[in-house]
């Protein structure tokens, strides 16, 4: 299928709203411009931001746009002056900038890292956004090494079922918080020692309970508003809540004199593209995933797949919390 002959297609959307307004559209991508490259996908990622791009929760620069920010697949071509990679590569990616819905698409080629040949599109793209996530929380956002003691709300989840299993190979305590029985067990499944089932116990309690009154190192903090204050008081003096996420709302603001108050604590909210905006940082990050995924220590489960055309039914499933592990779009 070549991109010029007009047979290559993305999904668009043209006004923010709900999964009816994802078309699947004629789309010509063009030759790759000086530091572009031409990928061929073979699978796209689908992640929670897509829907926030999709209803308008984080704008996206203009409209009509292609969404999504993860694939995989094969460089077809390459414009001046690009050393990355070469035609014929198999890749992956996972950031800005947007536009991953398309059977075609170029993008700068210093945001590609080349696949080993024993994973395939649909692993990477089911792992590099969340996989390269839990590699600057272990690595960048505190330096989990042996005998770190760490909570992980929604231990159960996409980023979760990541992290756990590395920090533990990483020699790490590991806590989880999940909503219910279901989850908990997936929790202790991931590699959690203990579980607290946050409906049901007194989350920094309980945490206090199981380290003898000291409190974690760190906390790993995706659910934002409803889990921010609990969070605090289940560190130590000087240890560091790293807010990642928001799945409950945002934190409300607060005085950082807070911190000093409940222990001289440390807050940090990173994001992806700041921890891998230097290429070198870019390649740490996916060796290191690509190192635990190809020896078995983090596994990625890709439970829902659907073909791209299809993507408006992905959407629902996701929004609606019918799926698990990873969701991906086959091409």
């Amino acid at each position: 299928m070549s991109s010029t002959s007009g047979t290559s297609k993305a999904i668009f959307f043209h006004e923010t709203g709900g999964p009816e307004v994802l078309r699947w559209e004629d789309h010509d991508p063009g030759a790759p411009g000086p530091g572009e490259a031409l990928v061929r996908h073979g699978a796209v990622g689908l992640n929670f931001i897509d829907v926030y791009h999709r209803t308008g929760l984080y704008p996206l620069p203009s409209l009509p746009a292609i969404p999504g920010m993860e694939g995989a697949g094969t460089v077809e071509a390459v414009g001046e002056g690009v050393t990355e990679v070469r035609p014929g590569d198999r890749v992956a990616y996972a950031g800005n900038p947007v536009g991953a819905y398309a059977e075609h698409r170029l993008i700068p080629a210093h945001r590609l890292v080349v696949l080993p040949d024993d994973i395939d599109f649909v692993t990477a793209a089911g792992m590099m956004l969340r996989g390269m996530t839990a590699r600057y929380l272990l690595r960048g956002c505190y330096p989990v090494t042996e005998g770190t003691a760490m909570l992980v709300h929604a231990a159960a989840g996409g980023v979760g079922s990541l992290v756990v299993p590395w920090a533990r190979h990483l020699g790490a305590t590991v806590i989880g918080t999940a909503g219910d029985e279901a989850k908990a067990e997936r929790a202790r499944a991931n590699g959690c020692q203990h579980v607290v089932l946050y409906r049901q116990e007194d989350v920094a309690a309980r945490v206090r309970e199981l380290t003898d009154g000291r409190g974690v190192d760190v906390v790993y903090d995706s659910v934002g508003q409803a889990t921010f204050m609990a969070s605090l008081d289940c560190l130590r003096p000087m240890g560091t809540l790293v807010s990642f996420g928001q799945s409950s709302g945002s934190v409300e603001p607060f005085n950082p004199g807070l911190l000093a108050a409940k222990g001289s604590l440390f807050l940090t909210r990173p994001s992806l593209m700041h921890y891998t905006a230097q290429r070198p940082d870019l390649l740490a990050h996916a060796r290191d995933l690509f190192d635990v995924v190809r020896a078995g220590i983090v596994q990625v489960q890709v439970n829902q797949t659907f073909p791209l055309a299809q993507a408006a039914d992905a959407h629902r499933a996701l929004e609606s919390r019918r799926t698990t592990g990873s969701t991906v779009l086959l091409v």
